[in-house]
């Protein structure tokens, strides 16, 4: 895998303003991907949410989502180091669970599949409607390719992860709207705590219904801002 830097991934400043994410870009406040998708949430996935919170209690329900997010940033900064060549597994001196993760997601996601990198954390937005992070873009089995590293608790069911299909949608209409490209590739790589590997792609037809998806929720963000 190599690097090309063809594109200027513009530098951004994260910040919450009213638990909203927002992106400074330029002149530009722009809501993140994830904010979006968080304020237009369907009703099911609200309701179901607090049922498990209220199944496991409010304390044991934070801790597991702690626990969880500090998991899925340690696997996400080995991925990030070894992607910038700052980092050489073979030669860690200890074997934490999150280093494990990372492993299994090179060597089973990325090697001798990922041929060219063009950025990794690139900030991407489309102007005057929203911004966020890829985690990898570049060449994917030959193709222009949105990645996006997942860490989980348990196996994921394609049916379940549909989210993670519309944030990656998201991207590629930014990065083409800015940048002229035809990114016509998702792929999400997630590794398990227990160390079990999946990779999910999403393409075609397919994937230009989650690009309306992801703009139809975005309007619907934009109409609720108004209201308030």
């Amino acid at each position: 895998m190599e690097w090309n830097r063809k594109y200027n991934y513009p530098k951004s400043v994260r910040a919450l303003v009213n638990g909203k994410r927002l992106y400074d870009i330029g002149a530009q406040k722009l809501p993140s991907v994830t904010t979006i998708l968080n304020a237009t949430q369907d009703q099911a996935k609200k309701e179901g949410l607090k049922r498990w919170r209220a199944k496991v209690g409010v304390k044991e329900a934070e801790r597991i989502t702690t626990e969880a997010a500090n998991r899925g940033s340690s696997m996400h900064q080995y991925l990030e180091d070894f992607l910038h060549s700052k980092l050489n597994l073979d030669l860690l001196g200890h074997n934490s669970r999150e280093r494990m993760m990372a492993e299994e997601v090179i060597e089973n996601g990325l090697r001798n599949q990922l041929t060219e990198i063009w950025g990794v954390e690139a900030t991407l937005h489309f102007p005057n409607r929203f911004a966020g992070a890829t985690d990898l873009v570049g060449i994917y089995n030959g193709k222009p390719t949105i990645l996006d590293f997942k860490s989980s608790t348990n196996l994921k069911k394609e049916e379940w992860i549909s989210d993670y299909y519309i944030q990656g949608a998201a991207y590629c209409l930014a990065h083409d709207e800015v940048y002229g490209t035809n990114i016509g590739q998702v792929a999400i790589l997630i590794c398990t705590k227990d160390n079990l590997f999946q990779k999910f792609v999403v393409d075609g037809e397919r994937l230009e219904g989650y690009k309306k998806t992801f703009l139809d929720k975005v309007q619907e963000y934009y109409d609720l801002q108004n209201q308030n």
